[in-house]
């Protein structure tokens, strides 16, 4: 099984919509067996807070199902625990090689390095393009999750 961990400054955005997008896509090639995928934060600010509501309603308006969680931050634990740690941003990568002492086993990389990018994906709570983080997340989810097939 792949565990694959998908963090982002609060965890109401963007790590959650990834969480779900690369967990539909695992669903419909019928691998759900093969992947576990989870998201977190890297701050505290938005613990116990559920998705937030524009991010929730992309999902459901792109037919992405979803359920109710809570914000989440990254322990010491998930680095052990996931083999693959995607970041949506700069910001959060330069926060994770802090909290996982510089990512001794290289684990951790930008969201959008699996398209070949060394781009941020924006956060929508500051732009207010859901339509277009979900359409970048889709494509990247996407590739990363057909980069481990045969």
């Amino acid at each position: 099984m792949t565990r694959i961990l998908f963090v982002c400054h609060g965890n109401i955005c963007r790590s959650p919509m990834a969480e779900f997008i690369a967990k539909d896509i695992v669903s419909k090639k019928g691998l759900s067996d093969r992947f576990e995928i989870a998201s977190c934060a890297t701050s505290n600010e938005e613990i116990g807070n559920d998705t937030y509501p524009q991010a929730r309603k992309e999902l459901q308006y792109r037919g992405v199902p979803f359920t109710k969680r809570e914000a989440r931050r990254f322990t010491d634990s998930d680095y052990r625990y996931y083999d693959r740690i995607y970041c949506m941003d700069h910001r959060n990568l330069d926060a994770l090689m802090y909290m996982t002492d510089g990512d001794p086993d290289g684990k951790v990389a930008l969201m959008l390095s699996v398209l070949g990018r060394q781009e941020d994906v924006s956060d929508p709570w500051y732009t207010g393009r859901f339509p277009a983080t979900f359409d970048l997340l889709y494509d990247a989810c996407s590739a990363l999750i057909d980069s481990y097939l045969p």
